[in-house]
């Protein structure tokens, strides 16, 4: 009996690993899938990534993709209870379907960076505020670097963290217009650090879709690291980044896990400028 508990323990944990990531939806621009019981991922076809948290009176959808019709309806075959809609920052690839909702909540911070064309109500949130869904609470956590406004939103419950781009998918895009020092993406990701010293195991990052798990703080810490090393002028040899991502010429450094992808030209701007508060 004991030589066979190891094979039943993981036959268990197949099981509930099996049940824990259920499809319950796809068509052809969109998949859902529960990851938790009251949590599900929705990937789209062209790789971005929204969640739907359910509490017993409310639901919340944080970040809506770039296009997919019918979104609306859509989450109403998930869940029935009113939505809440909040965007962890104001890039089309997580802003990109707010049309079809009345309302929603994101940081002001990211004003600057906005679909003016939107109609409905906008709402502003700041550090420490609370989404009630009912016996479900998410918590907003401002998140500067990858954009002023960028936030994550924490189920200290449960142990998540649902970061938006603030951390990136493997990799990140810092230094996009408007510029943020490269400090500020360090001290967010201290901050982050010690949320996860203080409960947070899990980091479901905006592009889901590319990593298919959640994070842990090592990437975290990773990613801090590196930017550190950047800031300081020991990072590893850096290359031409293919994209173009708001600079003439982007770069991208990688250690492990993590890439930053970064405006060269400030980096050195700002290593000139330390006297005058630049960083």
């Amino acid at each position: 009996m004991t030589k066979l508990l190891p094979i039943f323990v993981l036959l268990s944990c197949l099981v509930f690993l099996a049940q824990a990531a259920e499809q319950v939806y796809q068509n052809d621009e969109l998949t859902i899938t529960k990851l938790e019981d009251n949590m599900w991922v929705l990937e789209t076809n062209d790789n971005t990534t929204m969640y739907l948290v359910e509490g017993t009176q409310k639901a919340l959808l944080i970040d809506t993709g770039t296009r997919i019709a019918k979104l609306d309806s859509i989450i109403t075959l998930i869940t029935k209870k009113p939505l809440e809609v909040v965007i962890s920052h104001a890039h089309h690839d997580h802003d990109g379907n707010i049309g079809f909702f009345k309302e929603i909540w994101m940081h002001p911070a990211d004003t600057v960076l906005f679909n003016k064309a939107y109609q409905g109500k906008v709402h502003f949130v700041k550090d420490g505020d609370l989404f009630d869904l009912g016996g479900t609470l998410l918590e907003v956590s401002h998140m500067p670097g990858h954009t002023p406004g960028s936030i994550v939103l924490l189920d200290r419950k449960a142990g998540n963290c649902f970061s938006g781009d603030a951390f990136g998918s493997n990799h990140v895009w810092l230094q996009l217009k408007p510029l943020s020092p490269i400090q500020t993406y360090i001290e967010s990701c201290l901050k982050m650090e010690k949320l996860m010293d203080s409960g947070i195991t899990k980091v479901y990052c905006g592009h889901y879709v590319y990593v298919k798990k959640p994070y842990d703080k090592s990437y975290i810490t990773t990613m801090r690291q590196l930017a550190e090393s950047l800031s300081k002028g020991t990072a590893p040899a850096p290359q031409p980044y293919s994209a173009k991502v708001g600079c003439p010429n982007p770069m991208s450094v990688t250690s492990g896990s993590a890439t930053i992808v970064y405006d060269p030209d400030y980096i050195k701007f700002q290593k000139t400028r330390t006297g005058n508060g630049y960083h």
